[in-house]
């Protein structure tokens, strides 16, 4: 049913456009007669100055007036806001992914559009605290996304493109860490404010590159129903890369640590950290999955094959986050021991989870939205094109050239590395350890300086990724005859 809905186009018989402009007005009326209720209970519980009077208690008691109904509106709407915004971001985001579809560009790009409008750089409605009130979703989200990618690594798969999928995920993710890398430190003197940090600034933008953004992929793939080599691949590649990317920078960040520090800093010892949340989410992945897969062999009711799967992505999740593990992987391990055990219970648990996505993706991308800061772009200096075009250079090289090692077909090598240039919370994430471990008093004034231009730089870059991404994916997936292939199979099964 959700898949119908997600391939259907608008029904109803006004159009997008109006409904759009009537909900939107809505909003803008929500938020000025917040502002305005703001004003208005400020005025009034002002304490009397010099010369004014205290109102006497029959005037207190008198019916309200506007100022007073306004407010108590406001304090109302702030009771019930964050569901009003999750009713809002659904209805809207649902309509502006109709429109950007009708521009034949993926849903997902309008469902971002949304959330910037709606976020801090526009409206304001989706503040900073609603943005942390919601971050259950990102993760909710993020972990039904590693948990479908992991049901696709069947054993049949992995035997047909495991060595393959191997060495292209190796290719791309290191020929981006090496052109970042190399762009930076050949152009240090115009990128970076003082002498010293090409070497160390170098290899931490270089380890930033790899990472990718997996929930864009998968959403793009789920709306246009693709199904070929180059999505089998893209799904492999964007699953696993981010655990490479992790071990990237471990590596990268322990030897820019060497250059910047005056004392010792191990290689071991910063290298530990990364290694334990890779496998400790692996493993932790396992034992859930064959919780999972007991649980499903004994119940075969639609209902309970969603609840317990449902149950084992949010259990992993939050499993995860308290230990320091990555979700990612540890959703993927699940889906992963389903898909090589169990075909058939992965395919109810995949189908059951499946029906649900459309409304978690919408608040998924909206949320993200509202995270941009679109004044992080004006502030951008000549490092953020740099690493724009750097990584991208390196991630369509470098997946051409793992395809064409691998003997893969001419339309994989073309179109595969267009469909990996999605990138978001990997990326932020290691750019915020940056920030953290950068600002050190060990590594000096350099430190503070790679740290805040870290940061800053990929923060402002992730928006262009996270909007071009799902774009230049939909192009990878035309352009190789890709898309409606999963709906074709589907048919001919029925």
């Amino acid at each position: 049913m959700t898949a119908a809905f997600l391939s259907s186009g608008w029904t109803g018989r006004r159009r997008p456009p109006r409904v759009l402009a009537l909900a939107m007005l809505a909003a803008l009326s929500i938020a000025g007669l917040g502002e305005l209720a703001m004003a208005a209970g400020t005025s009034a519980t002002s304490q009397p100055g010099p010369g004014q009077t205290i109102r006497p208690l029959q005037e207190t008691l008198r019916p309200a007036r506007p100022a007073s109904f306004l407010h108590r509106t406001y304090d109302a709407f702030q009771n019930v806001r964050n569901w009003l915004l999750v009713g809002l971001a659904l209805l809207l985001g649902r309509l502006c992914g109709e429109g950007t579809r009708r521009l034949r560009a993926p849903m997902v790009v309008g469902y971002l559009v949304l959330g910037v409008v709606l976020g801090r750089s526009v409206l304001g409605l989706i503040d900073a605290e609603s943005t942390a009130k919601l971050e259950l979703i990102t993760d909710f989200a993020l972990g039904i996304v590693a948990f479908m990618i992991g049901t696709e690594l069947s054993r049949k798969l992995l035997r047909k493109l495991g060595a393959k999928l191997l060495v292209i995920m190796v290719s791309e993710s290191l020929m981006a860490f090496f052109v970042v890398a190399a762009l930076v430190w050949f152009l240090a003197d115009w990128l970076f404010p003082a002498a010293g940090l090409a070497t160390a600034g170098a290899l931490v933008f270089g380890a930033m590159a790899p990472a990718s953004a997996p929930a864009g992929t998968v959403a793009v793939i789920q709306e246009y129903k693709a199904k070929g080599p180059v999505t089998s691949l893209l799904l492999g590649v964007v699953g696993l890369d981010d655990a490479f990317a992790i071990m990237i920078y471990a590596f990268a960040a322990a030897i820019a640590k060497v250059v910047l520090s005056s004392g010792a800093v191990t290689l071991v010892a910063t290298v530990q950290g990364p290694l334990l949340e890779i496998v400790g989410g692996l493993l932790l992945g396992v034992a859930v999955g064959l919780v999972l897969l007991a649980l499903l062999r004994r119940r075969h009711e639609h209902g309970d094959v969603l609840v317990y799967t449902l149950a084992a992505i949010l259990l992993t999740t939050g499993l995860a986050n308290a230990l320091g593990l990555s979700l990612i992987l540890a959703n993927l391990a699940v889906g992963a021991v389903l898909a090589n055990l169990s075909a058939r219970d992965t395919d109810r648990a995949y189908q059951a989870v499946e029906r649900i996505t459309a409304p978690v993706y919408v608040l998924f991308f909206v949320v993200a939205g509202a995270h941009i800061d679109l004044r992080l772009l004006a502030a951008l200096s000549l490092l953020g094109p740099v690493y724009i075009l750097g990584r991208s250079a390196g991630l369509i090289s470098g997946a051409y050239l793992g395809a064409r090692m691998s003997r893969m077909g001419p339309l994989v090598r073309r179109y595969l590395g267009l469909g990996i240039l999605s990138q978001a919370g990997v990326a932020v994430g290691l750019a915020l350890t940056v920030a953290n471990e950068f600002r050190s008093p060990e590594y000096g004034r350099l430190g503070q300086q790679l740290a805040d231009l870290t940061i800053n730089t990929i923060a402002a870059t992730t928006i262009v990724f996270e909007i071009i991404g799902p774009i230049t994916t939909r192009i990878a997936l035309a352009r190789a005859g890709e898309i409606g292939q999963g709906a074709k199979a589907e048919g001919a099964l029925s």
